[in-house]
């Protein structure tokens, strides 16, 4: 299975996290199992070959909401997508469903949000994106967030207080402050472990966890696997 990432440009920092492709490399009839973890953004997807599973069969062009937990998808061998990975205070400038009606499931592109699709050109998904997404108080909370590991540090940076961060967050994305900076600790710490040569008690350290036990129980509970394991089996915010 062939996974490869690319940066955003910079114009849509903190907006959009990565466009990606994915490339099963198996034959059709097959199924592949391939789970996804939790890192906090929606994704556009656009299916150019083969077929795809979770919780039904999936369109050739859909919005993929924010997952809580590690979440089992099909692909069919042949399966060839691209897609884009926004945060949710972009995705709802853009789409007609917002972020906390999306989380754990998916909705068709053509009723989320019917002017934005990807045919495989990625620098035109990327431009339309550019013309629609403008910079808002949100969209400004929303560095605050990505800089946050706390929900008493997104308070200080933000100038906001806790309980109108609470409102925010189950308005626009439909968790709470503190299990949305969970998840982005947690994917920080899931990524970066696949190249690191750190122990897992320097690793846990480095990226705010009170200690390897806290961050061996994060991982078995949000990407189902040891943080050993983990490390060996992961590609990209994939299992």
């Amino acid at each position: 299975m062939g996974y490869q990432e690319t940066a955003p440009p910079p114009e849509l920092q903190g907006l959009v996290k990565a466009s990606w492709t994915l490339r099963c490399g198996g034959k059709a009839g097959t199924w592949l199992s391939h789970r996804a973890t939790p890192d906090g953004c929606l994704e556009i997807i656009s299916r150019l070959h083969g077929r795809s599973i979770w919780q039904a069969e999936q369109p050739d062009c859909f919005i993929a909401g924010i997952i809580s937990r590690p979440t089992e998808l099909r692909l069919s061998g042949d399966g060839h997508f691209v897609g884009i990975r926004l945060w949710p205070w972009a995705w709802n400038q853009v789409g007609t469903l917002n972020a906390p009606a999306l989380i754990d499931t998916w909705a068709d592109m053509s009723a989320a949000a019917p002017n934005v699709r990807i045919t495989g050109d990625m620098g035109e998904a990327l431009a339309k994106l550019t013309s629609m997404v403008r910079s808002t108080d949100d969209t400004m909370l929303g560095r605050h967030i990505l800089e946050s590991r706390s929900l008493a540090e997104l308070s200080r940076r933000s100038g906001r207080t806790p309980r109108w961060l609470q409102r925010w967050f189950a308005r626009q994305i439909g968790m709470s402050p503190l299990q949305y900076i969970r998840a982005l600790r947690f994917q920080d710490a899931f990524v970066t472990l696949q190249d690191s040569v750190e122990t897992l008690a320097d690793h846990a350290a480095a990226h705010g966890f009170a200690d390897q036990a806290h961050m061996a129980r994060e991982f078995r509970i949000l990407s189902g696997e040891p943080a050993s394991r983990a490390r060996l089996m992961a590609r990209g915010p994939f299992l």
